[in-house]
């Protein structure tokens, strides 16, 4: 309209029409009236001039802003060190030098992104989710623009490759190929996973996250304002609950969610953790007799091979917790699979503490884990030691069997409850 408003009078006088340009602004670059007051401009004038500064972002602007407004808003109360911890934006030179530094072109969804937020400090906990389990800690920053390309890769295995996410703890990034090369799509996001039986040293496999920055951030955002992900102790879990793994037995209900940990996973040799946190809780409306403890479990363990293994066992997690009206307890343990995926189910045997002589079970819900996508490195494949596959498909060796342990479990960094002393048992 802008520019058509020259070839006659009558559209250039539409064109001067406030209320159309209004629309506009708030459809392109969620200007608000009251924002549009504090300018004292108009309707017209905002737009071209914000056009000016970010007209090449126009189709991610909206969507990548309402993400950040969104997740700032949600966190304001919950995690505020994390919302500090975030930085300015960064200028359009800032994100040409950078290219001109690296000799890649950014992608315009991720340079859109930094025009809002250059990412956040290195601190814990990392804006992009943690994960704690008693020997192992993970949590990622959303690197800023400077530090992501002084981690720009261009050695053999991740060439072109610029990080976009850092753990201080595990040195884990996740990375986004600026170019499609050695088997990767362009703009593809990935955990990168070492080939432990390869020959060839830059043989890495790939967990992929996301296949573009819009979609990976937006997603992760979407998962996070929604409650999808819990907020424990000031931080993101990246733990994922599916609505169907509850289980109500008498007044005491089970949940469970899941998460696939890539940095303790691997391809070659197939080995894939996973972490599970149960939540067991008695309704608040039952009667005070109802009191039980737990006295043991019972775990049937099934992988994508249909290979069963059963395990019984004491307690959980080294403990005999009391579960009374009202009250909750809450775990995390963990299990691999040789095979991509896999399922647990089971039972907890509880005695009641007003008769003590009656036992009963309660259930435990079926829960499934799944590998994500991966992709075998081009490296094994060149070098002939690659298994007859697709490069978008599951392909492994799955001829181990599965364990589920508890020796990474920890509710004390989670839900700052003392640890158990000793060590746990196993398939907890």
């Amino acid at each position: 309209i802008y520019s058509c408003c020259y070839l006659s009078r009558r559209l250039n006088q539409l064109s001067s029409h406030d209320p159309l340009w209004k629309r506009h602004c708030k459809k392109y670059w969620l200007i608000s009236e009251e924002e549009k007051s504090q300018r004292n401009q108009s309707w017209k004038a905002i737009f071209i001039s914000t056009y000016s500064d970010l007209g090449r972002y126009i189709r991610y602007y909206a969507t990548l802003k309402k993400a950040w407004d969104d997740l700032e808003k949600y966190l304001g109360q919950r995690c505020p060190r994390m919302i500090g911890s975030l930085k300015e934006s960064v200028r359009e030179e800032d994100l040409d030098a950078v290219e001109a530094q690296i000799g890649c072109k950014l992608p315009d969804d991720y340079r859109c992104s930094f025009r809002i937020h250059n990412g956040q400090k290195l601190v814990v906990p990392g804006l992009m989710g943690s994960m704690a389990l008693s020997n192992h800690y993970r949590s990622e920053d959303l690197l800023d623009i400077d530090t992501a390309a002084g981690g720009f890769q261009q050695r053999l295995g991740l060439k072109q490759c610029l990080p976009l996410t850092f753990c201080i703890h595990t040195g884990l990034s996740q990375y986004m190929a600026l170019e499609s090369v050695e088997g990767r799509n362009k703009y593809e996001i990935f955990y990168q996973c070492p080939d432990q039986m390869a020959r060839n040293p830059s043989a890495i496999d790939m967990f992929i996250t996301g296949t573009s920055y819009l979609e990976w951030f937006t997603s992760y955002v979407n998962k996070v304002v929604t409650g999808g992900y819990p907020i424990i102790r000031d931080q993101i879990f990246r733990y994922v609950h599916d609505k169907e793994c509850v289980a109500t037995t008498g007044d005491i209900t089970v949940s469970v969610s899941t998460s696939f940990l890539p940095e303790l996973s691997s391809v070659h040799p197939p080995h894939y953790f996973f972490t599970y946190r149960i939540r067991i809780e008695m309704s608040k409306d039952a009667l005070p007799e109802k009191a039980c403890q737990l006295d043991s479990r019972y775990w049937r363990i099934t992988n994508a091979k249909g290979d069963v293994e059963e395990v019984q066992g004491p307690g959980v997690v080294g403990e005999f917790p009391i579960i009374s009206p009202g009250r909750v307890y809450e775990y995390t343990s963990c299990t691999t699979f040789s095979t991509t995926s896999g399922y647990m189910e089971g039972y907890y045997t509880f005695h009641c503490l007003y008769y003590k002589d009656k036992f009963f079970n309660v259930t435990i819900p079926r829960f499934h884990m799944v590998c994500p996508t991966f992709k075998v490195s081009t490296a094994r494949i060149v070098s002939g030691d690659a298994l007859e596959t697709n490069h978008n498909e599951y392909a492994v060796d799955e001829d181990e069997d599965s364990t589920d342990t508890d020796e990474y479990e920890d509710r004390r960094r989670v839900l700052d409850i003392p640890a158990p002393s000793g060590r746990c048992p196993r398939h907890t």
